[in-house]
């Protein structure tokens, strides 16, 4: 089987994708709890049933310019090894299978994101998505912020 389940979301005019099996839901943007002197594009934390969960705004993160909130605003709940964090994205547009043969290494920048945090893009028929290493965006030595998986009395 050479195909990958991705969920495909929004970010200015660009459209990223996350694999399936790191997404644990996707929610409407709620309240979120600052935290004091964390880095710029950690929002805060969310109670999220229970847990709490550290916010990433990937608009700040890759050092898009930050926009308000709209009704398609996401937070998408991603888990990588321990790591648990929710991604603010303007909108969480589709499910789709990715044909791996199909996806190339990442240019150097691409729509002003650092190849860092790019897995690679894939063109699928007039469309372009850019697939993110959540390892690398999810990097606990740059977020600052330990998330926890101890629950809320």
């Amino acid at each position: 089987m050479n195909e990958e389940k991705v969920i495909i979301f929004q970010l200015k005019d660009e459209e990223y994708a996350v694999p399936v099996q790191h997404v644990k839901s996707i929610e409407r943007m709620q309240p979120i709890t600052r935290i004091p002197r964390t880095v710029s594009f950690v929002k805060g934390v969310i109670n999220l049933r229970g847990v709490v969960t550290p916010i990433i705004d990937l608009r700040s993160r890759f050092e898009i310019e930050e926009v308000s909130h709209t009704d398609t605003t996401r937070i998408i709940i991603v888990s990588v090894g321990t790591i648990e964090a929710g991604l603010i994205v303007d909108a969480a547009n589709d499910v789709i299978d990715l044909d791996k043969e199909s996806i190339e290494p990442p240019p150097e920048v691409v729509g002003g994101v650092d190849a860092e945090y790019i897995q690679g893009v894939a063109k699928i028929e007039k469309r372009l998505l850019i697939l993110l290493d959540l390892v690398k965006v999810l990097n606990p030595e740059k977020l600052d912020v330990q998330p926890t998986k101890e629950s809320i009395h």
